[in-house]
């Protein structure tokens, strides 16, 4: 088939991918210059699959009541007249019982650990270079309660066959040595050796180019506009670019513009409950020799990953609920770099910090949407809050196994809307 896809994310890309390898005809539509140009820019750089506790949980509600007012936050919700952030902050709530949480979490971690494998795979096949690592994520915790929930939640993504570890401060100061003079901070972690890091931009980057070699055609500086019904099937889309408007037209379209995808497909019914949850990254060049980290870690206390990325580090989390907004707030940003002097107080730089923010397309249950809409021929890949890059390659394969007729490998709720 002839097959649109809209966004060149990393979610975008890898599906172009997969379905270019299934034997259809591809073309990208993005509005930037280049592939991997917004969401997948300047994020964690994580492949985790220890990461796939969602959101909402039991826990998280005690923590959301210590949290309101503080504007350095890690999870700040800034009320507006959105009909659609009220929305989902109630379907976030039902999402914190203890069933629906195992039931996502589940969910989560079978997409995951079929995506991890999936990358591992295009990585070997097509020898990407994205300054990967595969030196496992270290979860590290701060807080004797947050701890000992975290020692159940281990268990339970053991029952799942996640290999996430509990261990104890001198285990974690052996994993990564650099922990040391955050010892009197630290009282416990988990440790999952299987888990990655990586650059996904140049991941993205890289793939694009593969993609391209092999015939898909990436159609950028176009942005769209709107998709067009054709009664129980779409039409085509009607995109806009330098050289004035078009309408686009294949035999199937795949909807892969992260946050901006309920935009996109509301005028169609389809009331997808995404909402932009916007990170923040702060990413330092590190002198040589600098006492740096190189294993990945997640700081559970303030919900930020660091990430070894060749001579860089990226720390990046936290989430601000404020619509669309990308405007960077300076005391989030210093609340980023306060973190890092007190677990690495001893770390050189060469420049300054390079600031980013990203729209992440959150769902209130953590689990994306991929899969068939109403429409025959328009299909869902988006929703993957902050493991799109974690999740990208497995979503990209089972959506080209779907679109082909054929029944994707992971137990995951591929849901239609």
């Amino acid at each position: 088939m002839r097959i649109l896809v809209l966004g060149a994310g990393v979610v975008g890309t890898t599906s172009a991918w997969y379905l270019a390898q299934a034997g259809h005809e591809v073309t990208v539509v993005d509005r930037q210059p280049a592939a991997g140009n917004e969401t997948s820019f300047a994020n964690g750089g994580q492949i985790s699959v220890s990461h796939a506790e969602p959101w909402a949980n039991p826990h998280i509600l005690p923590r959301l009541l210590k949290w309101l007012g503080r504007e350095d936050a890690p999870l700040l919700w800034r009320w507006r007249a959105d009909p659609a952030q009220l929305s989902w902050g109630l379907r976030f709530l039902f999402e914190c019982l203890p069933g629906a949480t195992r039931h996502n979490m589940a969910a989560i971690v079978a997409l995951s650990l079929y995506s991890r494998r999936q990358l591992r795979k295009l990585r070997q096949s097509l020898d990407l270079q994205y300054d990967q690592l595969q030196r496992g994520i270290l979860h590290v915790y701060t807080e004797p309660k947050e701890f000992e929930a975290a020692i159940e939640a281990a268990r339970i993504m053991r029952e799942f066959g996640l290999d996430r570890d509990t261990v104890d401060v001198d285990k974690c100061l052996e994993i990564e040595p650099a922990l040391a003079d955050a010892r009197h901070l630290l009282v416990g972690g988990d440790y999952t050796a299987s888990d990655e890091s990586g650059d996904a931009h140049k991941f993205t980057r890289a793939l694009a180019e593969r993609a391209q070699a092999a015939g898909v055609d990436f159609r950028l500086n176009l942005t769209v506009d709107r998709i067009a019904p054709g009664g129980r099937k779409i039409a085509g889309v009607l995109v806009r670019g330098p050289h004035g408007s078009e309408l686009l037209t294949a035999d199937a379209y795949v909807v892969a513009l992260g946050s901006y995808s309920p935009q996109l497909v509301k005028p169609l019914g389809i009331c997808l409950p995404v909402y932009p949850a916007k990170g923040y990254s702060a990413t330092l060049t590190l002198a040589e020799n600098s006492l740096a980290p190189t294993v990945s870690l997640t700081d559970d206390e303030r919900k930020l990953v660091f990430t070894r990325l060749g001579n860089r580090l990226r720390i990046a989390g936290t989430a601000e609920f404020n619509g669309y907004n990308l405007d960077l707030n300076p005391v989030r940003c210093q609340a980023v770099l306060q973190r890092v002097r007190q677990l690495f107080p001893r770390l050189e730089v060469e420049s300054e910090p390079e600031f980013w923010c990203g729209l992440r397309p959150a769902t209130p249950s953590n689990v994306p949407f991929i899969g068939r809409t109403r429409y025959g021929n328009l299909w869902l890949n988006t929703g993957h809050g902050t493991l799109g890059w974690t999740m990208a390659c497995g979503s990209g394969a089972a959506l080209a196994d779907l679109i082909s007729g054929r029944l994707p490998e992971p137990d995951f709720p591929f849901r239609r809307c």
